[in-house]
């Protein structure tokens, strides 16, 4: 009787598991069929295009993995910032790094024209809490590096910009790909240092418009005739007290500032907020930062321009904590700041 009894239990239980079973064998052809549906919407949208089903199939993989990350982060809640599918969640973090950010500091930097930094005798109190360039009309456009890693030459020539446009009135689109091209004491796609950027506009009179030499996203010959077409001159350049985003602070609000930054996996990902998340494991990467703020529960940022298109962050920009990370800066952002003199 007893044996009976424990039959009748133990096959309806033994039905119930296989139905789970089942069911979950069902929901995760589901989830799968759903990313697909969402992984040929992305291609579409970004007009990308495979080499053949097996590309596809492996690149279907990663962008899975990466919308299933971004899926779990967002739904944790409590975060201060959202991640995104965008136009680079079908690579992998390696690639993308590889081809997205550039920033190589030299082992031995070159003897340049630099000035002695000047914080104009003001303190960080004597300077607004929020302060934005864009508001000025100093901030260029969003532009896209592409697969290029040259990061260092966009943030050089954003600063650039930004600087003629505060002292003359004039906003000038000014040419990345000269930089790329001519300036051999950088490794245009392969990387570079905004100084070394500088000392080469210094020494070749000036820098070319974007019209005159415009951007291909890969490396060149040097067009020696376009060089010579300058549009825009600098007379020097100046580092930034390192490790004291105080000072960085008092720097941003005289103009925009080139740094370096340590970015990784949800650097790729970011969609908007302020950015508190993982950073990468050395300086790799090259921005210009344009503003800083603080929000209502007065968390302070700065305001990033980055250079992977208006697809990226919002449109273009990230807010990254400030003054909470140590002296070095959230992601090492105040190690090697940076700004043309014009």
């Amino acid at each position: 009787m007893a044996l009976t009894q424990e039959k009748a239990f133990v096959i309806p239980l033994l039905m119930i598991l296989v139905t789970l079973a089942s069911d979950q064998a069902v929901s995760r052809l589901l989830d799968v069929a759903s990313i697909s549906q969402k992984h040929e919407e992305w291609m579409a949208r970004h007009g990308r295009n495979y080499l053949d089903s097996a590309e596809k199939d492996a690149r279907f993989q990663i962008f899975k993995e990466n919308y299933e990350n971004i899926e779990k982060f967002n739904n944790a809640g409590n975060n201060t910032y959202k991640l995104r599918i965008n136009k680079f969640s079908d690579l992998t973090t390696e690639e993308f790094l590889a081809s997205h950010t550039g920033f190589k500091m030299p082992p031995n930097p070159r003897v340049s024209k630099t000035a002695p930094y000047s914080n104009q005798n003001l303190t960080d109190d004597e300077v607004p809490e929020s302060f934005d360039w864009r508001d000025q009309g100093a901030v260029s456009n969003i532009k896209d590096q592409r697969s290029c890693g040259c990061c260092w030459a966009f943030s050089a020539v954003a600063a650039i910009e930004g600087a003629l446009k505060i002292k003359n009135g004039q906003m000038p689109d000014l040419s990345e790909q000269q930089l790329v091209n001519c300036d051999t004491s950088n490794h245009g796609c392969r990387g570079g240092y905004m100084d070394n950027a500088f000392q080469y506009i210094i020494e070749n009179g000036g820098v070319a418009a974007e019209s005159s030499y415009p951007y291909e996203g890969r490396d060149g010959d040097c067009d020696q005739q376009k060089a010579t077409e300058t549009a825009a001159q600098i007379t020097s350049y100046t580092d930034v007290t390192s490790s004291n985003e105080h000072e960085l602070k008092i720097a941003v609000h005289q103009q925009p500032v080139s740094i370096a930054i340590s970015v990784g996996q949800e650097f790729k990902d970011y969609g908007g907020g302020i950015f508190d998340g993982n950073c990468g494991d050395r300086l790799n990467h090259a921005v210009t930062l344009v503003g800083y703020g603080q929000i209502e529960d007065g968390t302070k940022y700065w305001l990033i321009k980055n250079s992977w298109g208006t697809d990226w962050g919002e449109n273009g920009y990230m807010r990254i904590l400030r003054e909470s990370s140590g002296p070095q800066g959230h992601c090492q952002l105040a190690v090697n700041p940076s700004y043309p003199i014009v």
